[in-house]
């Protein structure tokens, strides 16, 4: 299997981990030392600058686990808004790394293609590496990658709706016809069997948050969405079969009993 790379950078898991509404900073440690993400999604805007991420000691959690740490521009609905915020997140986490998010609308939370192009353009200007939060509308990526976002990370479904893939045909389809570029599934997920389907479909990594944070033990299941990504990916390089409307036996014709025979 390829190596999962984002920009520059190799990392080893494809799970990528959010640390917002989890019941307390040991279940958020506990998590992230299961599994060790490839990165760990920070809010800047509406938490103070994560000073008090979920209500706990978000700091030194992540100072002591010593996870990549990939600051997100949440709640932003304007290209200023957006590339003020990524600019204190770099100041403020030393990183170059942003989740790029500009919300359209209040209400399906759906990122607004049009002034994320325009940020994602503002922001690679000023040496970001950019991931940009979108839908799977195939133009609106191509914009992006034209921009110089080199891995996008499209929505499955609204965020923290756990609906898994509404659109299975446009993922696939932008999968297929985006090939060189890493694509990391990013919100509506919420079983480790919609990581799984995504990944057996060539998709190169998941970034969860709500589904693991929000479920009744989030150790375990932030566990159960790594086997699944995994054995997702496993699949892909599988060759799996293609599926067919007719049965086609699995075992051997020959030396079948003799009352099987056409002259019977």
């Amino acid at each position: 299997m390829n190596a999962f790379k984002l920009y520059d950078t190799e990392f080893s898991s494809r799970l990528l981990l959010g640390t917002a509404g989890y019941p307390s900073g040991t279940v958020l440690q506990q998590a992230l030392q299961v599994t060790r993400p490839a990165m760990i999604t920070a809010a800047v805007r509406r938490q103070g600058v994560a000073d008090n991420q979920a209500g706990f000691g978000f700091w030194n959690i992540i100072k002591d686990l010593n996870i990549p740490i990939l600051p997100n521009t949440a709640g932003c609905q304007s290209v200023e808004e957006a590339v003020a915020t990524a600019e204190m997140a770099r100041e403020i986490f030393s990183t170059e790394w942003i989740k790029l998010e500009i919300i359209g609308d209040d209400d399906t939370l759906q990122p607004d293609v049009f002034q994320l192009v325009q940020a994602a353009t503002i922001l690679i200007n000023k040496g970001f590496k950019v991931l940009p939060y979108c839908t799977e509308d195939l133009i609106a990526c191509r914009r992006l990658i034209d921009a110089g976002c080199q891995a996008l990370m499209p929505w499955a479904a609204p965020i923290g709706s756990a609906l898994g893939v509404v659109h299975e045909h446009a993922l696939q389809t932008l999968r297929e016809r985006l090939p060189d570029t890493p694509l990391i599934i990013d919100a509506g997920l919420g079983l480790p069997s919609h990581a799984a389907q995504v990944m057996e479909w060539g998709f190169d990594g998941v970034l969860l948050n709500s589904a693991v944070a929000l479920s009744g033990d989030p150790v375990n299941m932030a566990v159960a969405f790594d086997f699944a990504i995994k054995a997702g990916r496993l699949a892909y390089f599988a060759d799996p079969l293609s599926p067919r409307k007719t049965a086609k036996a699995s075992t051997p014709t020959v030396g079948q009993p003799f009352w099987h025979s056409a002259e019977y």
